[in-house]
């Protein structure tokens, strides 16, 4: 199945947390995990997250500015956010494709700004803010519940199946036929779901699997790999490997 790697932290820092816990079971066909990252202390340069493209939506609450929160969708490369020397943040990671975007709009990047949609996020926010982690799940939790309700998020049947077969996706054309869809169909459903063409979907899903040291997405060789990894992520593997930790 697809598990996804949002981010690599820098081995150089030790002082920043990251948190992940998996969403209880019924929504498990809509979220990918619960995420908490914070400071414990001030750090003495700001921190300059990596956040890489894993086709996923967020919603992200920045628990030091009640104001900020937002639905946000990186597109098929990373990006590099400063997010200051004192930071704590909790996010919603969806499976790809399950965020009805076109009730919602998503933006891109990390948001930063006052939250301006029609969502109470804010008000979310403000109840999240203070709690233990572990406390603060079981509110997003109900918080999904009600997006459900409301139809603005669903399973995804379409990437479900692509998730399910991995191992045996090459091309678009294989992404089609595990799909059960013809190419203009398989165009048509990414892009209406995810915001992907299948191309762009098929890069992100095999950056994803080369970072789980899992080679079921294989490359045509390897200048192809170590060029698309550095188109996407602005590192080579080898890079990569000595600067993060996924």
């Amino acid at each position: 199945m697809y598990d996804p790697k949002g981010n690599g932290k820098e081995r150089s820092i030790d002082r920043v947390r990251f948190v992940e816990a998996r969403p209880p079971k019924h929504l498990s066909g809509i979220i990918h995990r619960y995420l908490e990252i914070y400071t414990e202390n001030s750090l003495a340069e700001e921190y300059q997250f990596h956040a890489l493209p894993d086709a996923c939506t967020y919603l992200i609450f920045d628990q030091l500015n009640i104001d900020v929160a937002g639905v946000t969708r990186l597109k098929a490369s990373s990006e590099e956010l400063s997010l200051g020397k004192s930071f704590h943040f909790v996010n919603v990671r969806f499976l790809p494709g399950v965020w009805q975007h076109d009730l919602i709009p998503v933006s891109y990047g990390l948001v930063k700004d006052p939250y301006q949609g029609d969502l109470p996020l804010q008000g979310l926010n403000n109840e999240l803010k203070g709690l233990q982690f572990s406390d603060q799940q079981n509110l997003l939790s109900e918080f999904v519940e009600e997006l459900l309700k409301r139809k603005l998020v669903k399973e995804n049947i379409v990437t479900q199946k692509i998730f399910e077969q991995l191992e045996d996706i090459h091309s678009v054309a294989d992404m089609a036929e595990v799909a059960e869809l013809s190419a203009r169909q398989l165009q048509r459903v990414l892009k209406a779901s995810t915001g992907f063409a299948p191309h762009d979907f098929l890069k992100v899903l095999r950056l994803q699997q080369s970072l789980l040291g899992e080679p079921s997405l294989s490359y045509a060789d390897q200048s192809h790999f170590i060029h698309s990894f550095k188109k996407a992520t602005g590192y080579t593997p080898a890079r990569y490997s000595k600067k993060f930790d996924v």
